[in-house]
């Protein structure tokens, strides 16, 4: 601590005894950084340790596994692994990641994960230009809140690194180099290797007091100075104009001495010119004069290091190819015509794989979108793991996987893939099917309750009781085996008997892991004795007590424009399926789905009122032609785009997702187009609602 005078100290006294605020210029007296030479501060920052240590409210969360694809057989090679798609928070992904417990991913992903690529939406409240001048989406978080939004990831994916691999995290001119400052404090100034330059997309605005935006960066750091790096090499470009440009013959000589000076060209043992030194080694030269990329021009004359002169400058021919710089505006920096916003090109992320991996190396994509780097990764032989908490980028991504093989070759593009995927899976994290829980085996369904709750197992008896665990605050936990029986309960006479037997030996309070419908008390605890006996009921009730965050659910887009919205989800919640009634409908030759009903099982969060008929209506997915086996999304609507047509005002033009629940109240139907041609012999579709609850159907459709 900075020294401080009597009158610095009497004024601190008489400051804190008033309860007023001590001036910020006292900050580094009473509190000196240890950090390195300069430090980003804002608002909200949270000390890493404290991140590592979830105080922040998010803990790691068990992974459920949705279904398997493309055979269950494991890929050969890849002995009990399979590539992965997650639907859930990323904050929490990343944690289970660290904590390094669950089943699935134990020892395969924590220090493996040789390369991860993110483009987060960039948090500017700036809206993306989606054609014909509306905007195709708007990423809200602004500021400070947006910085510790992406620190918080950072600093998550730094631990699950391999320790020679790298990070490459696309972002634009708005907060880019606050996100730089952040990188530096987390993976340290010197393992920063580039900023690379790409394209955005090109506005042609005027008017303006300021230069069209036309460009993005990627900042690529390393996790440690033991980096794999592949060198990556492009057809020659013109330095300056970035257009395509024919290898040239220059002089082979360069400013400056080296010794020994002289190399044999040619067969002739020739001095560089004066003040200058030939510019490759020998090895070099006797290389390029096989490949015939070295001659002797003979117009210019000059003088050697010995006072020789000589007619005929020797000079090299360029080659076809050069090493990739850091200006990579060569490739396309978004794909325009894609459907899914800020779609990357696979050329970028071909690039960003090939450099920085090899094949079977794990790749790992937390902001994942569209599902570039997987499918990229896919086809480059790597394994992967792609995670995002929105419903449209997860099948958007499950469609891309399992058709992989018709999508273009990446080295002959104008051909198809034509291979299918290695087998992978979908995964939950967060949100949960409890049907599925509860079809676990008995120390499956333990191990997945016990991660749920936070729960670390213990092996102890009490008073003849067996203990399964105990909660970070030092409290013991059971787990109720419902299993063996068939009407028994957790009722006040269990908990008599139980606190008969340890009742005083559990230091006050003691948890109870049980199904809700095993559970006979309303109120989230029963006291006996000033012994507090809390229910962690399965699906949970929420116990404010007993969390410093309140448990909230993550919320899915109901128009286009909010889709790559960020958000984040604490705790965890199960599946609760909507309640929807739909049929098909013949009309002029075409098909509709007419949906009369659709009510979410949840109070609005907010207001604690029922939702209304359509008001959580998220979207609508649909499979065109299912085949009982597998959803490949086809179509999809949000819910903003099945509100009736009608004549769009500027202000109607920018509807939030307030005024969208406003029209859907309204209604009394929404209506679903389909194209009969389009369609097979089952349509699938996919109803989810602003919590990502599901509603699947299969409609039988009669040609």
């Amino acid at each position: 601590m900075n020294k401080l005078n009597e009158y610095d100290i009497q004024f601190l006294v008489k400051t804190l005894q008033k309860g007023e605020p001590i001036p910020a210029d006292y900050k580094y007296k009473l509190f000196p950084t240890k950090q390195k030479e300069y430090e980003l501060v804002y608002a909200g920052k949270m000390r890493k340790e404290d991140i590592l240590a979830n105080e922040d409210g998010v803990f790691p969360v068990p992974l459920q596994v949705e279904k398997v694809f493309n055979g269950e057989e494991y890929p050969a090679g890849d002995k009990d692994w399979r590539n992965m798609i997650v639907f859930g928070d990323n904050l929490q992904f990343l944690k289970t990641v660290c904590e390094n417990k669950d089943p699935l991913i134990k020892d395969k992903v924590k220090g493996k994960v040789k390369l991860i690529y993110i483009d987060p939406p960039f948090g500017t409240g700036d809206e993306y230009d989606g054609g014909n001048g509306r905007s195709a989406y708007s990423a809200k978080r602004k500021g400070a809140d947006f910085v510790e939004f992406l620190r918080r990831r950072l600093i998550l994916a730094r631990e699950i690194l391999a320790d020679d691999g790298s990070i490459f995290i696309r972002l634009d001119y708005h907060f880019g180099y606050y996100i730089k400052m952040a990188m530096d404090e987390i993976f340290d100034r010197c393992n920063f290797r580039n900023e690379i330059v790409i394209n955005r997309f090109k506005r042609q605005l005027r008017d303006l007091n300021q230069f069209n935006h036309a460009t993005d960066c990627i900042f690529f750091y390393s996790n440690s100075g033991n980096v794999l790096f592949n060198e990556i090499f492009r057809s020659r470009i013109c330095s300056f104009c970035g257009q395509k440009a024919e290898p040239q013959w220059l002089p082979m000589s360069s400013p400056g001495l080296r010794n020994p000076p002289e190399r044999t060209i040619l067969e002739k043992v020739l001095l560089p010119p004066r003040g200058r030194h030939w510019t490759f080694s020998q090895e070099k030269i006797n290389k390029m004069a096989e490949d015939g990329r070295i001659r002797i021009e003979n117009n210019d004359s000059w003088t050697d290091l010995a006072s020789n002169k000589h007619k005929g400058v020797p000079e090299y021919l360029q080659t076809e190819e050069t090493p990739v710089d850091s200006n990579w505006t060569d490739v396309k920096g978004y794909v325009r015509s894609a459907r899914y916003p800020t779609e990357n090109p696979e050329e970028l992320l071909e690039r960003v794989i090939l450099s920085a991996s090899r094949p079977n190396d794990l790749v790992l994509d937390f902001f994942a979108g569209s599902g570039t780097t997987p499918a990229v990764a896919e086809k480059l032989g790597r394994r992967w793991i792609a995670c995002d908490i929105g419903k449209l980028s997860f099948y958007t991504m499950q469609k891309r996987i399992l058709t992989i093989q018709n999508s273009k070759d990446l080295e002959k593009p104008k051909k198809k893939y034509g291979k299918k995927a290695r087998s992978f899976v979908t995964v939950n994290t967060g949100l949960y099917d409890l049907q599925k829980v509860f079809k676990l085996k008995n120390d499956d369904y333990i191990k997945f309750v016990m991660n749920l709750f936070e729960v670390e197992p213990v092996n102890k008896k009490i008073g003849g009781i067996k203990i399964d665990g105990q909660k970070k605050d030092g409290y013991y936990a059971v787990i109720y085996p419902y299993w063996e029986f068939k009407k028994a309960s957790v009722d006040e006479e269990y908990l008599e008997d139980l606190h008969s037997n340890i009742g005083k030996r559990v230091g006050g309070r003691l948890y109870i892991i049980a199904p809700a419908n095993y559970v006979d008390f309303i109120s989230d605890y029963h006291e006996i004795d000033k012994t507090k006996y809390y229910f962690l009921k399965v699906p949970y009730q929420i116990i404010k007590e007993l969390h410093k965050v309140q448990f909230k659910k993550f919320r899915q887009p109901q128009s286009k424009k909010n889709v790559n919205d960020l958000d984040d989800a604490i705790g965890f919640h199960f599946i609760r399926q909507p309640d929807v009634e739909s049929k098909i409908v013949k009309k002029s030759g075409n098909m509709e789905i007419h949906i009369t009903k659709f009510l979410s099982n949840y109070l609005e969060e907010e207001t604690g009122s029922e939702l209304k008929n359509f008001e959580s209506l998220a979207m609508a997915l649909i499979d065109n032609d299912y085949n009982d086996r597998e959803f490949v999304m086809d179509e999809f609507y949000f819910a903003e785009d099945l509100l009736p047509k009608k004549k769009k005002t500027e202000k109607e033009d920018e509807q939030n997702e307030d005024e969208i629940k406003e029209d859907l109240k309204r209604l009394d139907r929404l209506v679903i187009p389909l194209n009969k041609e389009d369609c097979g012999d089952k349509i699938m579709v996919v109803y989810v609602d602003i919590y990502g609850n599901e509603f699947k159907e299969v409609l039988s459709v009669k040609k």
